[in-house]
């Protein structure tokens, strides 16, 4: 496996960019400077994370989500053993 994680992610199952074998790695994203935990779908390339509001849930029952503008960053948590 690669080093670097993918420009897009996503923790939401039914989307394109969800890849359960690079999330079971553990992705570590810092927003701003400031690392976040409840981040639901980022991409580096554009300069966006989604995050989870609170604990409120759309009518599909999923997290509803803000989309917030800035520089991203992404790593592994692991070491990609």
């Amino acid at each position: 496996m690669s080093d670097t994680p993918p420009d897009r992610l996503s923790v939401d199952p039914d989307s394109a960019f969800f890849n359960e074998a690079l999330l079971a790695r553990g992705i570590g994203i810092r927003f701003k400077g400031v690392e976040k935990t409840n981040v639901e779908e980022y991409c580096i390339s554009e300069g966006w994370v989604r995050v989870a509001v609170g604990k409120t849930l759309n009518r599909q029952g999923k997290p509803m989500t803000m989309k917030l503008q800035g520089p991203v960053e992404a790593w592994f948590k692991d070491d990609g053993k």
